[in-house]
């Protein structure tokens, strides 16, 4: 991954299912993908959203599929962040303050952490207010 110098961003999973399934909103995520590669740009994908998309995988498809797609994510030009006593105390207290997932409030939190744009198709996020900065995909229909 190539450090960016322009906008940090932070994938939800609902953002990385988009483009593994070219979903609506897929062309902005590989916008942003192809801004990561030039370094124009950096693009954050927490450690538990890893987890959310080989476990869904798993659950809607096979093994080879998640690890595919794990394969994929790690490829690309994405900054893995795993987790920290940091990040866990912030996750923790959104997870107390607002009626969202663990999974999101850590995704939440490391945008918030990172200064970063959280990308998402999520609805739950709306929870968040002003928190957090978002860029809404069109959520499904």
């Amino acid at each position: 991954m190539k450090k960016g110098k322009g906008k940090r961003y932070v994938l939800d999973t609902s953002a990385i299912f988009a483009y593994l399934e070219d979903e609506e909103g897929a062309d902005y995520i590989e916008s942003l993908l192809e801004q990561a590669e030039k370094g124009s740009a950096e693009v954050l994908l927490s450690f538990i959203t890893l987890a959310e998309v080989v476990y869904i995988t798993l659950q809607e498809s096979s093994e080879v599929k998640a690890l595919q797609r794990l394969s994929l994510m790690k490829a690309l030009s994405i900054g893995i962040i795993e987790s920290s006593e940091k990040l866990s105390i912030a996750a923790a207290r959104l997870k107390a303050s607002h009626k969202i997932s663990l999974a999101d409030s850590y995704i939440a939190a490391l945008a918030k952490n990172h200064k970063g744009i959280l990308v998402h198709k999520d609805p739950e996020y709306d929870n968040l207010g002003q928190m957090v900065s978002v860029h809404r995909l069109p959520y499904k229909k």
